[in-house]
C-alpha cells in the first residue's frame, strides 16, 4: 500500500511538473536560469577567491620561513665563530657554552628548514589549485557572456514567436476554416448576403412564373400599346396643323360624343373664350359653336330642318 502511495505522489507531482512547465513563461525561466548562472558563477568566483588567498598566504608564511631559516643559519654560525675564538683564546668554558649555543640554533634551523619544506609543498600544491581556479573562473566568465547571448537570442526569438502566433490568429480568422466565434469573419458574413440574395432571387423567379404574373405582364403590355398608339396620334396631329383636324381626320370616329349645348353655359373650348367669352355689341350673348354633329343654334348641317 505505501508503495502504491509513493507511486501516486511520484505520478501527481511530474504530472504538475509537466503542466507547470507547459504553463510557465519562457521569459522568466530564462530569468531564472540566468539568475542561477550568476549565482553559481559568485560561488565559483568566490572559491576561486579562496584558492588564491591561500596561495598568497602560503607565500607570505613561506618569505617569513625562509626569513627565519636564515636568521637561524646566521645565528648558529656566529655562534659557532664565537666558540672557535673563544677556544683560540683559551677560555673553554665559553667556547663550550656556544658549542651548545651553536646546538640550540642547529636543531631550531633544522626544524625551520622541515617546515620550510613542507611550505613549499604546499605552496606547489596552492599554485597548481590557484591556476584551475582561474582557469574555472574564466571559463564561466566566458560561459556567463555566452549565457547572455543565448537569453538575448531567445528573448528575440520569444517575440517572433509570439508575432508570428498573432499573424496566424489574423489569417485562420479570416479563412474559411476558422471555428466560429464570438465575432464573424468576412467570408461568414459574404455567404449570409450571398444567400439571401439568392434566396430573394429564386423568390422573385418563382414569383414571376405565376399567372397572376403574366396576367399583370399582359395588362401591361396592352397599357404600353396604347399609349404609343396615342402617342403616335398626337404626334400626327401636331404635323397636321392643330386638333381641330385631328377632330376630322382619321381618328375623327373614335372620338367621344360631344355633350349638348347649353345657352347659359359658356363654352370651354379655347376658341370661345378668345372670341366669343363677352356679350357682343348688340347685347345679345354669343352662340355656341356647332358640333360636327348638329346641335342648337344657326350652325346646323346643311339640308337640316332650321332651328325653331
Amino acid at each position: 500500500m505505501a508503495n502504491v502511495v509513493r507511486k501516486i505522489a511520484r505520478y501527481l507531482s511530474a504530472s504538475a511538473n509537466r503542466k507547470f512547465d507547459e504553463r510557465a513563461d519562457p521569459r522568466v525561466q530564462i530569468d531564472q536560469a540566468i539568475d542561477e548562472a550568476r549565482r553559481q558563477h559568485e560561488a565559483l568566483v568566490q572559491q576561486a577567491a579562496l584558492v588564491v588567498g591561500n596561495q598568497r598566504q602560503l607565500e607570505m608564511r613561506l618569505s617569513r620561513q625562509a626569513e627565519e631559516v636564515a636568521n637561524l643559519t646566521e645565528s648558529a654560525c656566529s655562534s659557532l665563530m664565537l666558540a672557535d675564538n673563544a677556544r683560540a683564546a683559551g677560555d673553554p668554558v665559553a667556547a663550550a657554552s656556544y658549542e651548545e649555543t651553536a646546538a640550540a640554533f642547529a636543531n631550531q634551523l633544522v626544524s625551520a628548514e622541515t617546515s620550510l619544506e613542507d611550505l613549499k609543498n604546499l605552496h606547489g600544491q596552492a599554485v597548481s589549485s590557484a591556476a584551475q581556479a582561474r582557469t574555472a573562473v574564466e571559463d564561466n566568465t566566458a560561459r556567463m557572456q555566452r549565457h547572455l547571448a543565448e537569453r538575448a537570442r531567445l528573448l528575440t526569438q520569444i517575440e517572433h514567436a509570439a508575432m508570428q502566433e498573432q499573424m496566424t490568429k489574423a489569417v485562420e480568422g479570416m479563412s474559411t476554416l476558422a471555428p466560429p466565434g464570438d465575432t464573424p469573419s468576412l467570408a461568414e458574413i459574404r455567404d449570409k448576403v450571398e444567400h439571401r440574395y439568392a434566396v430573394a432571387l429564386g423568390r422573385h423567379e418563382l414569383a414571376s412564373q405565376g399567372m397572376e404574373a403574366r396576367m399583370i405582364e399582359v395588362r401591361r403590355a396592352t397599357l404600353d400599346a396604347r399609349a404609343q398608339s396615342r402617342l403616335a396620334q398626337l404626334r400626327g396631329d401636331l404635323a397636321g396643323g392643330g386638333p381641330g383636324s385631328s377632330a376630322l381626320g382619321a381618328g375623327g370616329a373614335s372620338t367621344a360624343p360631344p355633350l349638348a349645348a347649353d345657352p347659359h353655359r359658356l363654352p370651354l373650348t379655347k376658341g370661345s373664350q378668345a372670341g366669343e367669352s363677352g356679350p357682343s355689341a348688340n347685347g345679345s350673348q354669343g352662340a355656341p359653336r356647332p358640333t360636327a354633329d348638329g346641335g342648337d343654334g344657326a350652325g346646323a348641317a346643311p339640308g337640316g330642318p332650321a332651328a325653331g
